[in-house]
Formats: structure tokens, C-alpha cells, sequence
């Protein structure tokens, strides 16, 4: 039996350096481009509560984004234990008809998901005050298949939701909400402290009848 021998390939003690400078020089380029890392971006404050019901899925989706992103930072249950609160204000998707055919059947629809919320520190001082953020999206429509197209109408929402998140999370961590939290005995306080009563729900349809059948009858309303 004929032994091949492993190759082993050894750089120089100069080759090593010319190497290691080229991997270092790509990572400053990288960086100047503005590039970096998905990783971790701490809070500047380790509790915070908020009054989205943890057993809905926008809750849970917020939940899970806060806890990955800062990972010392607690949710905690009791708004009185917090230095921090995340308060949703509204929080509401609907349908819209976008263009309906010759037979007053839906061709297209628009979809909308509006939340409104405020951060404030535990003085009642507003760290970031009463914001709002939409999402928009539309949807062609086929009547031949409404339960698929209402299947994938729920999924859609569900993104917009995680794009929702997405952008709470980054005004969160945003260096002027850090600084404002670090200097919030010169913010105003909220005028009328909010309801923190959790929200048990997801977001509220604004329409009627958002997750049933559209309506297929031209001389009905629409919704």
C-alpha cells in the first residue's frame, strides 16, 4: 500500500504578517463602508415593561426582538419595577379595496397596519415621545381561491407586523433615545400618564369583517 503524504503548507513569519494585514485591512474597509455585524444592541436601561400582552403574537414577536438585540435588558411584569416603559397607544390593521373589475369583484387590496407608542422612564419622562409607524402593502385578489388568498392576507400581516418591530427596536436603540434616557430629568413628562394595562390583543382590525371572506357582491359594502 502506497502512503500519500499530507500536505502541509507553512507560511513565513513574513507571509504570516503580509495575511494577517490584508484580513485587517478588509475589516477597515468593510467598517468605512458602513458595515457591521448583526449582534447585539444593549438598551440603556436593564427593565423595562410593557403593556403588549406577551400572549399575543405582536407581543411575543416584541418580546423576543428586545431580549435578542440586549440581552441584559429584563421585561419585567410590574411597571412599578421598571426604568423603563414601552407603551403601545394604537394599534390597528385594515383592508382596503385597490381596484375592483367590471363585475365589482376585488382585484386588489391594500393592507394597512398603523401602531402608536411612547417610551418613558420610570418619572413618567418622555424618552421618546408619542410615535407612529405604518406599514403598507398590497395584495392582488382572486375570488376563485379566498381561502388560500385569505391564508396568505394573514401572512402578509404578520410580516408588516415583524417589520413593526423591527423599526421599534431600532428607534429603542437609537444614541439620542440613549442620551435622552441618560438626561431624562430635562425631558417633559407625559401630560396624562398612560394606560398600562396590557393589551391582550393583536392589532385591531379597523374595518368590518377584516379576516372573513371579502365581499363578492358589488351592490354590498364594502369593508
Amino acid at each position: 500500500m502506497v502512503h500519500t503524504p499530507f500536505l502541509r503548507l507553512e507560511l513565513s513569519l513574513p507571509m504570516r504578517r503580509l495575511v494577517l494585514f490584508a484580513v485587517l485591512s478588509s475589516c477597515a474597509l468593510l467598517a468605512a463602508c458602513g458595515f457591521k455585524l448583526k449582534g447585539v444592541t444593549p438598551l440603556p436601561f436593564d427593565t423595562l415593561y410593557t403593556n403588549i400582552a406577551e400572549n399575543s403574537a405582536f407581543g411575543a414577536a416584541m418580546r423576543r426582538a428586545i431580549t435578542a438585540a440586549s440581552p441584559n435588558t429584563r421585561i419585567v411584569a410590574d411597571p412599578a419595577q421598571a426604568e423603563a416603559r414601552l407603551v403601545q397607544l394604537a394599534n390597528h390593521q385594515h383592508l382596503r379595496e385597490l381596484s375592483i373589475d367590471a363585475d365589482g369583484r376585488v382585484e386588489e387590496y391594500e393592507l394597512n397596519l398603523e401602531f402608536a407608542f411612547q417610551l418613558v422612564d420610570a418619572a413618567g419622562h418622555l424618552i421618546l415621545p408619542p410615535t407612529t409607524l405604518r406599514v403598507t402593502r398590497e395584495m392582488p385578489y382572486d375570488d376563485t381561491v379566498v381561502q388560500a388568498k385569505q391564508s396568505e392576507i394573514a401572512d402578509v400581516f404578520q410580516q408588516m407586523q415583524q417589520s413593526i418591530v423591527d423599526r421599534v427596536l431600532r428607534l429603542l436603540s437609537a444614541p439620542d433615545v440613549t442620551a435622552a434616557f441618560v438626561n431624562a430629568e430635562q425631558l417633559p413628562a407625559e401630560e396624562t400618564p398612560a394606560d398600562l394595562s396590557p393589551v391582550s390583543t393583536d392589532p385591531a382590525p379597523t374595518g368590518k369583517n377584516v379576516w372573513g371572506a371579502p365581499s363578492m357582491n358589488p351592490a354590498g359594502p364594502l369593508h
